[in-house]
């Protein structure tokens, strides 16, 4: 039995990435040792326990992940779509939950000790069902035809617009948007329908803000990115201790645990230093050689993604591996951005780093989605040449 298990561990260990697991394992470690800075003025570790259990709950599902054949479940795609839309009702239930800002966006079951996000692990099938609708559109019909970008367009927008007025969530549907646009595009759709969508997406946000389909709130967040003396006590309350932050941390910061305002009693100090503002907390204690050093290694994740996406051996596999690096590349330039007072507060995340255990959990698993594709063999076994999995 034990060497059974062991073969097992083996096999395992073999059919994943173990470069990509070691670049989100240091990212993790790297932000849960920002997590504990940022919650000490709590006086308690839970929120630290919480992350290192999501890691090692993620570890285990990037292994196994990696040896799941993506093909095989994508043929079950009605059943993906159901669980989108019946996953993100859950929130009009009583099990649905606000997370203080009036987004109800989180999922709290009794009895489970952590909230869950429907929109992370949604934002994965999402891409699944994505990649297989747009392969078989290019098999079946013409992409570039009106009624190809008609099927697409209602798939996205009748997610985004649900999960939208279910949640208030902006942030994640933003993310949607972001992923639908990166693979269509890595798929082939034409230029013309971007800049269509482009142009009708700016006429629809107009309406919608002039008509106050906006609320006040998130107005003032839009306006106060422009006009950063609005409120500074108020609205412009957070961003503008993030950049207090930001540039109190200079080229090396004010140390570990020594942050002004990260090791503050007063949770108004540096609101969200742990979560959405984990970034300003980096460059208090670290300084601008650490925030350099986590975009390093988010960057590294990001490239490795794309490089797996290039060398993929389907088309599927490929605007996969398209989706997932676009969610991280919108989440850490946004999540940046706000930091830095260049975008509004949307509620964004940054990867791997800001607490969070469903969402460390779904990016693992989106990981290991990519470490599986990497690593799984040409379907051809008779081709003269199988093009390697990428290596370091």
């Amino acid at each position: 039995m034990f060497r059974r298990a062991k073969n097992f561990l083996a096999d395992v260990l073999q059919q994943a990435d173990m470069i990509l697991l070691a670049l989100c394992c240091a990212a993790t470690l790297f932000g849960i040792t920002m997590v504990y800075s940022a919650t000490r003025y709590m006086q308690t570790n839970r929120l630290v326990i919480i992350q290192g259990c999501a890691l090692v709950l993620g570890v285990v599902l990037y292994l196994l992940i990696s040896m799941v054949d993506l093909s095989e479940v994508v043929k079950k795609w009605k059943w993906l779509a159901m669980f989108n839309f019946g996953f993100i009702l859950l929130l009009l239930t009583p099990f649905g939950r606000s997370d203080g800002t009036g987004n109800r966006a989180w999922l709290k079951f009794p009895g489970f000790p952590v909230s869950i996000q429907p929109a992370e692990l949604v934002k994965l099938t999402f891409i699944l069902v994505l990649a297989y609708q747009l392969v078989w559109l290019k098999e079946h019909r013409d992409l570039k035809s009106v009624p190809s970008v008609a099927m697409l367009g209602v798939h996205l927008l009748a997610l985004v617009g649900i999960y939208y007025k279910v949640s208030a969530d902006m942030g994640s549907a933003l993310v949607y948007i972001f992923i639908f646009a990166c693979v269509a595009f890595a798929a082939g759709v034409a230029i013309r329908w971007f800049v269509m969508g482009l142009l009708g997406g700016g006429i629809a946000f107009f309406l919608l803000w002039e008509y106050d389909k906006v609320s006040s709130y998130m107005k003032e967040r839009f306006y106060v990115v422009f006009h950063h003396d609005y409120d500074p006590q108020g609205v412009g309350w957070q961003q503008t201790r993030g950049l207090m932050a930001l540039g109190g941390g200079k080229l090396t910061g004010e140390g570990y645990l020594h942050g002004t305002q990260t090791q503050s009693s007063n949770a108004w100090s540096l609101p969200a230093r742990h979560t959405d503002f984990i970034f300003c907390t980096i460059g208090e204690e670290l300084g601008m050689i650490g925030c350099l050093l986590a975009l390093a290694l988010l960057t590294a994740i990001i490239v490795r993604c794309v490089l797996v996406a290039r060398r993929a051996k389907s088309p599927f596999e490929s605007y996969i591996c398209v989706g997932i690096a676009a969610m991280l590349i919108f989440q850490t330039v946004i999540n940046v951005g706000m930091c830095l007072f260049l975008v509004p507060v949307i509620g964004l995340t940054l990867p791997f780093f800001s607490y969070g255990g469903s969402s460390l959990v779904t990016m693992f698993f989106a990981m290991g989605i990519v470490s599986g594709i990497n690593m799984r063999p040409a379907p051809d076994s008779s081709a003269r040449y199988i093009r390697p999995p990428l290596s370091a």
